[in-house]
């Protein structure tokens, strides 16, 4: 059985929207488009015509980028949305159950939810890592999704490479284990987009929101195999990048502006170091995890009076409760951002 059987069978051989032809240099009187130009319309490409169905030239970029060819890769809007669609084409309704590893990216079980899939919970380890073997024993004919965050949102680990191919082995050419890798250039650990012909089961998610600093912009992509992806292709509503942010991301996948992500990748890493220090030095921090992303995940003796002290400055650190009842995330902004919240911890220090 290849992953692709796995794919609901009305899906299998869908085809993609067949939109109004475009051809260059012609007169187009086929797509009911308007034939003004609004004032505030000052693209390279006239905002009047609808984009390309699907942003060829990001896409080239983007397999250029992610080291794997175009067929394997569908640009989305964000990760988010490519989560969306491996639900909708993997998961049957009231049938299919997937495995995710809590604390995880909460987005997983809320897509779940909505195209009514199980969700299976092998939470991870005391230390946040993959437990292979529950994960193994979790496993099952009707298991269509595993996914593993790596590095992980919101505990900032990491798989181990070797984690994640024993994971891939194990669940076997009939479930896709998806590796979300949206803020793998935070971290020292290849990605695994090149590994995609070596594990035919393997899908692995991309984001331009973190290192690019495009989270506006909402584009990401999805690397599979070329019969997956053309499958999420047609699942995909046409014309899902628009024009601006088409535009956007081809200036953002310039030499010079790739060069400037990567300089502000290496400043941020430095950064979530020295803010790392610098709260392992508050009395009331019992303990700081290992951090692969733009984040550091803390816990606090009093977690109530930090989220309450920090919003009174102006400041909104992430609080998530449950298995993370005592931690607080905390995003690296920038060197004012961050001292300015250090000073407002550093004030409860000076009064406890």
């Amino acid at each position: 059985m290849s992953l692709v059987e796995r794919i609901r069978p009305e899906l299998r051989a869908l085809s993609p929207y067949s939109a109004a032809e475009q051809v260059d240099d012609t007169i187009r009187l086929n797509a009911n488009e308007s034939p003004f130009t609004a004032p505030t319309d000052h693209f390279r490409r006239p905002l009047n015509r609808y984009p390309k169905v699907r942003p060829d030239t990001i896409a080239e970029r983007l397999a250029l980028r992610f080291n794997c060819s175009t067929d394997e890769l569908l640009v989305t809007r964000g990760s988010s949305e490519a989560i969306d669609l491996l639900f909708r084409a993997f998961c049957t309704a009231g049938k299919n159950n997937v495995l995710i590893s809590p604390p995880t990216f909460s987005m997983y079980a809320h897509y779940a939810r909505i195209q009514n899939a199980a969700v299976r919970a092998v939470p991870l380890t005391a230390d946040f890592k993959l437990d292979l073997h529950a994960t193994r024993s979790a496993l099952d004919e009707d298991t269509s999704l595993v996914f593993v965050c790596s590095p992980n949102n919101p505990t900032g680990t990491s798989a181990e490479p070797e984690e994640i191919e024993e994971l891939l082995v194990a669940a076997g050419p009939k479930t896709a284990v998806v590796v979300d890798e949206a803020y793998i250039e935070f971290s020292e650990h290849p990605s695994f987009t090149t590994r995609i012909r070596e594990f035919p089961n393997l899908i692995v998610l991309r984001t331009l929101s973190k290192a690019l600093g495009f989270a506006g912009a909402r584009c990401g992509a999805a690397i599979a195999a070329p019969d997956v992806i053309r499958v999420l292709n047609a699942i995909q509503a046409p014309y899902a990048v628009a024009t601006p942010v088409v535009e956007a991301v081809e200036d953002a996948l310039s030499e010079a502006s790739l060069a400037a992500c990567d300089a502000n990748v290496k400043a941020l890493v430095e950064e979530r170091e020295r803010v790392r220090r610098e709260l392992a030095e508050l009395r009331f921090v019992n303990r700081i995890w290992p951090s692969d992303a733009n984040f550091l995940l803390v816990e606090f003796d009093d977690v109530d009076t930090i989220m309450g002290l920090t919003r009174e400055s102006g400041i909104l650190l992430r609080f998530f409760g449950g298995d993370l009842a005592n931690c607080i995330r905390i995003s690296i902004g920038s060197v004012d951002e961050n001292e300015k919240m250090l000073r407002a911890l550093r004030t409860l220090e000076k009064h406890s």
